[in-house]
């Protein structure tokens, strides 16, 4: 990561849109580039964060989402499917198609693959109510699922909590919420150096023996 005492807007400008870079202790981001920054989602990390866990925050740049739903979720997936590729992002789109029963762990979990495996930039699970998706695709280590019933929520699931996959329950959101939603989860970048250090703890959890 390039390292800085100081960010002009001059070198915002040019740095890689979604980077991360590092900001060494003292270091002073001008007005103008903070403005740049977010426009071009990069992200700024204290020197004195872990590096280890800087690499644990979410894409800001989202260019491929994995989406997947249970037998409720046909409509919803299909309008999020069209928004999404309509904005240019590659969507994989993992089922289900039918309105035949299916296990919402199957398709959260197909969805959490992707996105553990750096398949997918982000992900997104739907069932009926979103709170199953969720509990599946959190089982996958590395998954940070959140369900997010309005855009608060989802901007606070990402900028807070680094959540790399959006669970959507297809009978408590409407199509114009949830893609309301699915807009300001995917545009939202995890930022402060404080937020970030907390995900190396929620991946200890992942790890820790009870």
């Amino acid at each position: 990561m390039k390292r800085f005492q100081m960010i002009t807007e001059a070198d915002a400008r040019v740095l890689e849109y979604g980077s991360t870079v590092v900001l060494v202790p003292g270091g002073h981001v001008t007005p103008l580039a903070q403005d740049t920054l977010r426009e071009r989602r990069i992200s700024i990390v204290s020197e004195s964060t872990d590096v280890d866990a800087a690499s644990l925050a979410p894409a800001a740049d989202i260019r491929t989402v994995a989406i997947a739903g249970d037998h409720t979720s046909l409509a919803l997936k299909k309008s999020i499917l069209q928004h999404l590729r309509g904005r240019g992002i590659t969507v994989h789109d993992l089922g289900t198609d039918s309105t035949d029963p299916v296990d919402y762990p199957d398709t959260a979990g197909a969805v959490a693959v992707q996105v553990a495996r750096g398949e997918a930039d982000a992900g997104i699970a739907i069932d009926g109510a979103g709170l199953g998706s969720t509990i599946a695709a959190n089982k996958v280590r590395g998954v940070r699922a959140a369900n997010c019933l309005n855009e608060t929520l989802a901007r606070y699931a990402r900028q807070h909590n680094g959540a790399n996959v959006l669970a959507l329950g297809s009978t408590l959101v409407t199509p114009a919420d949830a893609l309301a939603i699915v807009d300001t989860f995917l545009g939202t970048p995890m930022r402060e150096a404080r937020y970030i250090r907390r995900l190396a703890k929620i991946r200890d959890l992942e790890t820790r023996r009870v």
